[in-house]
């Protein structure tokens, strides 16, 4: 193979994953992403991870590509007209979410990116793997310079066509490929009317996309007659008839074309879900949640708090299986509240013995959070300035409490005084965890002086004109 040859396949590389990766982070917040490949049965198995997301790995990728080679069996036929002919299947590796090919233009690759915790599903991101499997192979086959960055422009923009790939493949898993609906106008309308305010006001209420074979199994409340039933295209007028089923548990029903009246009851099972949410909210297939939209945009997180570094942090303290299992639904209740309700809050965990004694608002007598009115309580307080003060009691015992300290590394003005003050108290109170909601929504933990949730910021990766180093001596690199 010659210089120019190589080099072309290696930009291919590089701009495919790219723009994986910048897509991805736009979809699901920052994410990396890796490839695995041989270009022909002949090559070495080679990988290009810049940004050491398979580290961690190495025995099992060890195993699967130089003990086993699966992956070089059941290559590609010779003669086909297909870009890919054999697909790979998630290799289920913690953390992470895999899809790969063999083609006759590459012998073998396998795509990794992060499976966040928060996502509500991972099919979105599979079809944007999957896409990342075949444009590169049809690079690679065409071997044209002058479009060599064209996959990674694909793939920097493929939310909306991931989200649509997953839910036609949903529904003709469950009911075949005899379907009506068609999938994008769906998801253009659905961004239209969350940008849609009535009134000042954003969306509110349920919109379900049935399958017109399926509609006289609904109960409708209302339906309009065939030449005045509503365009799907017609936002404003959907827009104003949601107002006639938000915040109730009526529906309007659509059968992909036109709005055909308002219903209740239960769902047909093909159906396709649209919650609004005011200014979010969640798009559902029956098998559950398929990604979320705000901001124009389709994403794929649920939402939920995310706390994962929190659980892990009380998992390394000597607390009693119930005492962890109540504080950790305490928490994440109080910063779900806070999200919801689009307000900062601060929630110092206390497991001193016996507790601090904090400046701010204290109680006679500390309240028992595990008590429905209690913690009902608590995230009203949560409100005011100050943090809560929260004991491994599981008692709230003052609000309104000054956090203060010392300076400390890390400190970052853009975050404001909350989190800041936050950083300082931890540093110089050893039993003591903060957690921190923004007004935005991102919630922080933080523990000794540093915040746990804290994303790096990854090095920006250069054009790849070398190729990628041989899987086996990556791994003898990681073994020194």
């Amino acid at each position: 193979m010659d210089l120019m040859h190589d080099s072309l396949q290696n930009l291919c590389i590089f701009h495919a994953l790219d723009g994986l990766r910048e897509g991805l982070s736009q979809f699901s917040g920052p994410s990396r992403a890796a490839l695995i490949y041989a270009v022909t049965p002949q090559d070495p198995i080679r990988i290009y991870d810049p940004q050491g997301l398979l580290r961690g790995h190495e025995p099992k990728l060890r195993q699967l590509y130089l003990e086993d080679r699966d992956w070089a069996r059941d290559g590609a036929q010779e003669k086909t007209d297909l870009p890919e002919e054999v697909l790979q299947q998630d290799l289920e590796l913690s953390g992470l979410i895999s899809f790969g090919g063999k083609s006759r233009s590459i012998r073998y690759q396998m795509w990794f990116t992060e499976h966040h915790p928060n996502i509500c599903s991972a099919g979105p991101v599979t079809r944007w793997l999957e896409h990342a499997t075949r444009l590169p192979s049809q690079d690679f086959a065409c071997g044209n310079m002058l479009s060599v960055g064209t996959s990674g422009y694909v793939l920097q923009d493929c939310g909306r066509h991931a989200v649509r790939d997953h839910i036609v493949d949903a529904r003709n898993l469950t009911m075949g490929w005899d379907t009506r609906l068609r999938i994008y106008p769906i998801l253009e309308a659905t961004l239209n009317i969350s940008k849609t305010r009535e009134e000042g006001e954003h969306p509110f209420g349920r919109l379900v996309f049935v399958e017109p074979a399926s509609l006289e199994t609904l109960h409708f409340l209302a339906r309009f007659p065939s030449m005045e039933q509503p365009s799907l295209r017609d936002t404003k007028h959907i827009r104003k008839l949601l107002q006639s089923v938000e915040h109730s548990p009526n529906m309007l029903i659509s059968d992909g074309n036109n709005i055909l009246g308002a219903a209740r009851g239960e769902i047909p099972e093909f159906s396709v879900i649209v919650d609004f949410k005011g200014a979010h909210g969640l798009l559902s297939l029956h098998c559950g949640p398929v990604c979320s939209f705000f901001d124009g945009a389709f994403h794929s997180t649920n939402r939920k708090p995310n706390l994962v570094q929190l659980e892990e942090a009380l998992l390394e303290l000597p607390l009693d299986d119930t005492t962890r299992y109540e504080l950790f639904k305490t928490v994440n209740h109080l910063v779900r509240s806070a999200q919801e309700r689009k307000h900062g809050c601060a929630l110092a965990l206390d497991f001193s013995t016996p507790p601090l004694n904090l400046s701010g608002q204290h109680l006679t007598h500390p309240l028992d959070l595990t008590m429905p009115e209690n913690l009902s309580l608590a995230t009203s307080l949560a409100k005011m300035d100050g943090a809560l003060h929260i004991g491994s009691d599981l008692h709230l015992h003052g609000f309104a409490c000054l956090l203060d300290g010392r300076s400390v590394p890390g400190e970052n003005m853009a975050r404001g005084a909350r989190f800041n003050s936050a950083l300082r108290f931890s540093a110089e109170n050893e039993h003591v965890i903060v957690v921190v909601v923004s007004s935005d929504r991102p919630a922080s933990t933080i523990q000794h002086g540093t915040e746990l949730t804290a994303l790096c910021e990854w090095s920006p990766v250069h054009r790849c004109l070398t190729p990628p180093p041989l899987l086996e001596d990556w791994l003898e690199s990681s073994a020194d």
